[in-house]
């Protein structure tokens, strides 16, 4: 087994133990409607475990505001890599993605970060 095979087992196993659960809302752009001028979206929902934080006043800049959270996700609880595109519910709150960075060993994805904003 290799490295980042066993990194991923272990993220998974701690966000799963100490994160609480979220719904990650996976949104595709549909059509786009001429009669109402807007675009469709299909959303797909899959609730995972996941550990919150506020960010600090430390971390704030021209990304980051004050009052986002940080969600930190198992890779392999997720299909694929979350997008800008997507929110996640977390208690009846919908929350925009709008940064991931993703921690990787050898190109092998072990977490996801999603900067979180309302």
């Amino acid at each position: 087994m290799s490295l980042a095979s066993s990194l991923s087992k272990a993220a998974g196993k701690l966000v799963a133990k100490f994160g609480g659960a979220v719904t990650l809302r996976t949104v595709v752009a549909g059509e786009y409607n001429p009669e109402t001028g807007r675009s469709g979206e299909f959303v797909s929902d899959v609730v995972i475990r996941g550990v919150l934080q506020d960010v600090t006043r430390r971390e704030v800049n021209d990304i980051v505001q004050a009052g986002d959270k940080r969600l930190l996700i198992a890779a392999n609880a997720v299909s694929s890599k979350p997008t800008p595109d997507d929110r996640v519910i977390i208690a009846d709150r919908e929350l925009q993605v709008v940064q991931v960075l993703t921690v990787e060993q050898d190109n092998q994805p072990i977490t996801y970060e999603l900067l979180l904003r309302d």
